[in-house]
């Protein structure tokens, strides 16, 4: 299995114009974190585009161009990047400028984004939202496929027989479809026989089973190999108590103003340990509780790559440091050891 690692940027909101410092000062707490996470053999690096005062990234592959200069074997992903409200010539573009640049390590996550704020930005219509991603994922397949394009659409302008430049180191990108749990999601992803990068990261693990079997069968209806990657947060500290003690705080911050936005109730403590026990959605505990849920999960749908968001509100850097060291060094080899002995599930 591939262990890895994905982040917002998470952020104090800096409002004074020409005093980032709290933005300037996470961008190099962050590329601390991918060159740390390259260094413990860690295979995936992400970084999410949101347009939002919370979040440093809104150019994910500006960030990872940076950062494929610092780096040496890890992969580097946005997860992800909002098709929708973007060009997709631009974005493959700029995904092969990272792919030079990093000698072929550069993955897209393309998805329609958990937060609506990129269409008015753009000026996209949410009324449209489904059909601008169809339509602007065919053509970065298409893209991806043919370097000399012919193109005509609804959402994007036409064009006729051009170069699409430049093209990526490896022979095509690797792009994966994030979702978070819509049967249509599903049937698309496996119909185009695309990767999927499912996020778990409320509820029960379980509950996602039939999602996941619609996606694989799917894919195989159609002649496809599926391929199946897990997000979910994650936090390791050297035993439980601390884990949550550390964590709760930004999380519960985080996750409640996201929810004063969305209805939802705020989330209390008994809420979040409830979240970590042993057939959560929410990975924070020791190295051994994380190694745990990872196999639970693995049993559950066998996905094949685990992407662990651990950098979230405003956790201390030297503690997501800590945390990154604990899961490159003791839980990803105990997980890669034993996927490599569990029958696939495919």
């Amino acid at each position: 299995m591939e262990l890895g690692l994905y982040t917002f940027g998470d952020t104090h909101p800096d409002k004074v114009a020409g005093k980032a410092i709290h933005t300037n000062q996470r961008f190099r707490n962050l590329l601390e974190e991918i060159q740390l996470a390259d260094q413990l053999g860690l295979e995936v690096f992400a970084l999410g585009e949101h347009h939002r005062e919370e979040y440093t990234i809104s150019a994910p592959a500006v960030v990872l161009a940076a950062a494929a200069v610092v780096t040496k074997k890890i992969k580097l992903s946005s997860a992800v990047t909002v098709l929708s409200s973007d060009d997709p010539v631009r974005v493959y573009q700029s995904f092969s400028t990272v792919d030079q640049l990093s000698n072929g390590r550069a993955e897209i996550m393309v998805g329609r984004g958990s937060f609506i704020e990129s269409y008015p930005l753009f000026g996209y219509n949410l009324k449209d939202y489904d059909a601008l991603f169809a339509e602007k994922l065919e053509l970065l397949l298409t893209i991806n496929q043919q370097e000399i394009v012919t193109w005509r659409g609804k959402h994007r302008p036409s064009f006729h027989s051009l170069g699409i430049y430049p093209r990526p180191y490896q022979e095509k990108l690797p792009i994966w479809l994030a979702v978070g749990g819509t049967p249509e999601s599903a049937v698309r992803a496996g119909t185009l026989g695309l990767p999927l990068a499912l996020a778990i990261i409320g509820g029960l693990p379980a509950q996602f089973v039939p999602f996941v079997d619609l996606y694989k069968q799917s894919a195989r209806e159609h002649g496809h190999t599926p391929k199946l990657g897990i997000n979910s947060h994650v936090y390791v500290a050297d035993d439980s108590q601390r884990a949550g003690d550390d964590f709760f705080p930004a999380y519960s911050a985080m996750m409640n103003k996201i929810g004063r936005e969305r209805g939802w109730q705020p989330m209390a403590r008994g809420h979040f340990e409830a979240s970590r026990s042993a057939q959560g959605a929410l990975l924070v505990g020791s190295p051994q509780q994380v190694i745990d849920k990872i196999l639970y999960e693995h049993e559950l749908v066998g996905h094949t790559r685990f992407l662990a968001q651990m950098s979230m509100g405003m956790m201390d850097h030297k503690k997501i440091l800590k945390s990154i060291e604990l899961f490159g060094t003791q839980v990803a080899p105990a997980v890669r050891k034993a996927t490599q002995t569990l029958p696939a599930t495919v």
